[in-house]
């Protein structure tokens, strides 16, 4: 009953109700002043007879009349709210994202230009939604090709846009332990804090937010080098929230760093060769040496110096070849047991000279690298067992070892050279690697001191094999570098 009273109520309320009910009180009110008026006159000259007979021909009258103008009404409305009622549900189905629909209504009155409007609007529509569309994939396969993060703040500090690299350094950035991280913005606690603005961002942030204008700084989070460039983001000239653009710039400031150091550290060791060299001479061009024996002194200092000068220029450009990739590795079969034991008879003689020990042991009789320098890997050793010998006192060992070992996947030939030396701090141990790097920290002259190069060579004639090489020392008892060489060839 409710539901019939509803449509009911719904038909009056319509335009079609509204204009059927004024229509019927119109004609209503024009037959009841039309009866009015002549009824009287009817009354008055006609007979009783007559007059009944014609106040019953007025009342069909009236009766047919009412009946066909208010049905010809109804149907006159319902032909003109008909095109609305299509109007207004093609209206909604926009609403609801149908932009491809269309009113079929095809008249040459009011309600076909409007729906021609309607048409042509829509057709507008559709083509900004679809250009809209266009440009946020567009801009969204452009942020997803950066490899540069892009991060979105709100007014609030809150994320509202990442792409994948931003978001790979916001979940890092999250997961780190802050000592305010469960603190909002506003030094209160925040509802959501793992989407609020990270940690090392914050200080930015609130610049970008009170200053309005474009902020850059170098961000550091544990080892790593963050560039950042933030700018606002306006709306209506109010700035509402800030875009970020953060770069890894770990690797340029390592090699910035590295290039200074390089520098100096060249220019130090260039320049103790170069002074010892100039006194001396200078000391024999100005007669100082009273005596062949002191001529001849001095001038094997500057023999030996201009040797010292001679291996670091050498050991610089084996490094710049190798930094640069134009290292020529002649790549073939090599047998490195051989090879390990022409190295030990070598260095016979000068471990019986410094009264050491030397010792090999080859666990396999054959142990082949099927791609490698010959020449390289006796660098390589010859640079180990030469350290190994700079800093192992007299009466102590050095033993060279090598094994083929099988037992995994991928079988690997391991070398170690181990001696009883004085060994290496362990604050030092992860730095030795580093050109111009010297444990022992002492500049002093004489054939035992080394250009700070030569391990540094042999980690990339290590890496240029596709192998691997970590030291183990414990001070004052000794070192042992290990080396391991794939056996086989990588497709």
């Amino acid at each position: 009953m409710n539901w019939k009273y509803r449509n009911n109520f719904a038909f009056w309320r319509s335009l079609v109700g509204k204009l059927w009910i004024t229509i019927i009180c119109l004609v209503g009110c024009v037959l009841i002043a039309l009866g009015l008026f002549l009824l009287p006159y009817i009354d008055t000259n006609f007979a009783e007879s007559e007059s009944r007979d014609i106040k019953r021909l007025f009342t069909y009258i009236c009766i047919v009349g009412f009946s066909l103008t208010t049905f010809f009404a109804l149907f006159l409305f319902t032909k003109i709210t008909q095109p609305m009622q299509q109007l207004i549900q093609a209206a909604n189905a926009i609403r609801k994202g149908n932009y491809g629909t269309r009113l079929s209504l095809r008249t040459n009155d009011e309600i076909g230009e409007l729906a021609n409007t309607f048409n042509h609007m829509a057709v507008q529509l559709e083509d900004t939604i679809r250009n809209l569309n266009h440009e946020k994939e567009h801009l969204a396969s452009v942020l997803r090709s950066m490899t540069d993060a892009v991060i979105t703040f709100d007014g609030e500090g809150k994320v509202i846009l990442t792409n994948p690299p931003g978001e790979k350094i916001m979940q890092a950035w999250y997961a780190l332990d802050w000592a305010q991280e469960d603190e909002g913005l506003d030094g209160h606690p925040s509802a959501n804090p793992s989407r609020d603005v990270p940690e090392p961002l914050v200080p930015l942030f609130r610049l970008v937010m009170e200053q309005g204008g474009d902020q850059s700084s170098n961000v550091h989070v544990q080892q790593g080098v963050w560039s950042v460039q933030m700018a606002p983001l306006y709306a209506d000239s109010v700035v509402r929230g800030a875009v970020a653009v953060l770069r890894d710039v770990t690797e340029e400031v390592k090699m910035e760093k590295m290039r200074r150091d390089f520098v100096a550290n060249v220019s130090h060791e260039i320049r103790t060769p170069l002074s010892m060299m100039q006194g001396y001479s200078e000391a024999l061009l100005d007669g100082m040496a009273t005596s062949p024996e002191e001529s001849e002194e001095l001038i094997q200092v500057i023999h030996d110096e201009s040797l010292r000068m001679g291996r670091l220029v050498k050991d610089l450009l084996d490094l710049a070849r190798m930094d640069a990739g134009h290292t020529d590795m002649n790549m073939k079969e090599v047998e490195l047991g051989e090879l390990l034991e022409r190295i030990y008879r070598k260095f016979m003689v000068r471990s019986k000279e410094q009264g050491i020990q030397l010792q090999f042991e080859c666990k396999q009789q054959m142990i082949s690298l099927q791609q490698a320098d010959e020449d390289r890997l006796e660098q390589v050793f010859t640079n180990l067992l030469d350290n190994a010998f700079r800093h192992t006192p007299v009466g102590k060992s050095v033993k060279i070892s090598a094994e083929l070992v099988t037992n995994l996947r991928a079988p690997f030939a391991r070398v170690s050279v181990k001696d009883q030396g004085v060994g290496i701090p362990t604050s030092d141990l992860p730095f030795i690697f580093e050109r111009f790097y010297k444990a022992d920290k002492a500049r002093v002259r004489g054939e035992s001191v080394g250009t700070g190069l030569g391990l540094a060579i042999v980690k990339n004639i290590v890496d240029a094999h596709q192998g691997t090489i970590h030291v183990n020392s414990v001070l004052g008892e000794g070192t042992e570098f290990i080396l391991q060489f794939p056996v086989e060839s990588s497709k």
